[in-house]
């Protein structure tokens, strides 16, 4: 019987938050040789502001492979190490820092970026969220040649996935996750046979998904309740999108199109059923819900430790 024979590639890999842990998990599961791992520095997080690893970190930790977590890659000594380990390709997903023109230059075969979305739809950085704010069918991932433009590189594999009507950023998240680790090893295999072909980007259908802002976060309820409804799934898990009542700061985490009218904010009807309230077109019935200091609650629950009445008013957060 004959041996399997290993990839032979060298990928180094740039990446911090689990979308790209999970790309680095399919990738060395392929069985390619990773001699370095690129992520961002360690952050503090949790209620103690603790200094915590990447994602990517940790994993690459526990597979014994080498760590380098430079803040910029501006100097020579910044990317000391990615041109020590001399890799034939690097792979970046969503690593959070622009990699300049002497780091796309160092592997011989380029660095491949795997990206979100349907380029040339959603460039930018939360292309998950604005393609369910936007209400699009359909995203997927591209495996991208990176240049130096804002993911304007040529395309070099695409496959899409459907929005389903309950899809929240977290959800569709994960299942882009997966798609981008199988994405990215066939990518890989094609790169090794020299069957990967770059096609440029089409001028036409560009858009820029901008990071999201907590600005964004407060409930606007004069849009059309079709419009709040997608942002809420959009802002889940972060930022949240929230509305004030008596003065207390209320999140809502799900909620269905009814019709229904009034003046916008208005609560029109209270119950385990969910609170309906008044849109500038239609109606939203918030089923989940969460106050300050609570965890996310069904309505009717919430509704028992936080009554509403019909006729209240629900205003800008503040």
């Amino acid at each position: 019987m004959t041996a399997t024979r290993a990839p032979a590639l060298r990928v180094a890999f740039a990446g911090t938050p689990e979308f790209a842990a999970c790309a680095l998990e399919a990738i060395l599961a392929a069985g390619y040789a990773v001699p370095l791992v690129l992520t961002q520095p360690d952050r503090p997080a949790g209620r103690g502001m603790k200094l915590t690893p990447s994602a990517v970190k940790q994993l690459a930790l526990t597979r014994g492979i080498a760590v380098d977590q430079p803040d910029k890659l501006r100097t020579d000594e910044q990317r000391a190490r990615l041109a020590e380990c001399a890799p034939d390709v690097l792979v970046v997903a969503a690593y959070g820092l622009i990699l300049p023109k002497a780091v796309l230059a160092l592997p011989r075969l380029g660095c491949l970026n795997i990206h979100a979305s349907l380029l040339p739809r959603w460039r930018g950085a939360a292309p998950i969220h604005r393609a369910i704010e936007a209400g699009d069918a359909e995203t997927g991932i591209t495996i991208m040649q990176m240049d130096e433009g804002l993911d304007t590189g040529a395309m070099l594999l695409k496959r899409a996935t459907p929005i389903l009507p309950g899809d929240t950023t977290a959800t569709l998240h994960d299942r882009l996750a997966a798609l981008g680790g199988e994405c990215i090893v066939d990518a890989l295999a094609a790169l090794q046979r020299g069957e990967l072909v770059a096609t440029p980007q089409p001028a036409e259908g560009v858009t820029y998904a901008a990071k999201i802002g907590r600005a964004e976060a407060s409930i606007d309820w004069t849009r059309p309740a079709a419009a709040i409804e997608r942002a809420m799934r959009a802002f889940d898990p972060f930022p949240g999108m929230a509305s004030s009542l008596r003065d207390t700061v209320l999140k809502c985490w799900s909620a269905e199109v009814v019709p229904g009218q009034g003046e916008p904010g208005t609560v029109l009807a209270a119950g385990d059923e969910g609170i309906t309230v008044a849109c500038g077109r239609d109606a939203l019935r918030c089923t989940v819900l969460q106050r300050p200091g609570s965890k996310r609650l069904p309505a009717g629950e919430f509704l028992r430790g936080f009554p509403v009445s019909v006729g209240e008013r629900f205003t800008a957060a503040a």
